[in-house]
């Protein structure tokens, strides 16, 4: 099996991050692994956000908490708690995709965002893929968020991922080929 195959194989969704932050180094290759993702039309619909101020991401976790554990349906904050009360585990690096809203920015951002989670696999980092960020976002506290996280204008939340040193290892999951036809 070549190396792109084995990142594709290993790669899980890390829910246990060191405290240790990433390298300049680490996120120069992450960040040149998402500009290298094809858009449709070539069209780029997204900014990136690289996010490192801890500070920042634990406000943004306890805001996101916060709104969780208000809603009527506790389920996504018990589902939380019981890994940890954190929507973000603690990593040392959120990198925050948004895009334009065009026709084909969510596919496009999908793209990337699978770029940068198979560029830490590669990188000996751990990542998880996470929607979480629009909780807080769209809180009270969402236009502050977006302002610190520098959206553009005419930019809203598409996906992120956290990136760092897995504390834990985890097996990924099962290939159900079940969910496979061939015409």
């Amino acid at each position: 099996m070549n190396e792109t195959l084995k990142n594709i194989a290993g790669r899980y969704s890390c829910r246990d991050f060191a405290d240790t932050p990433l390298t300049d180094a680490q996120i120069y290759e992450l960040v040149s692994a998402a500009l290298a993702a094809p858009s449709a039309m070539n069209r780029q619909p997204w900014r990136v956000s690289v996010v490192t101020d801890k500070t920042l991401i634990e406000e943004l976790d306890a805001e996101g908490m916060a709104l969780l554990a208000a809603e009527e349906d506790k389920s996504a904050y018990e589902r939380m708690m019981a890994r940890g009360g954190k929507l973000f585990y603690d990593a040392p690096c959120l990198i925050v995709i948004t895009s334009d809203g065009s026709a084909y920015a969510a596919i496009d951002s999908g793209i990337l965002c699978q770029n940068i989670a198979l560029a830490a696999q590669s990188l000996g980092l751990g990542s998880c893929i996470v929607a979480m960020l629009r909780i807080p976002l769209s809180g009270p506290r969402g236009p502050e968020f977006k302002k610190r996280l520098k959206f553009g204008d005419g930019y809203d939340f598409s996906i992120s991922i956290l990136v760092g040193n897995a504390q834990s290892g985890k097996e990924p999951h099962e290939l159900d080929r079940g969910k496979v036809v061939f015409v």
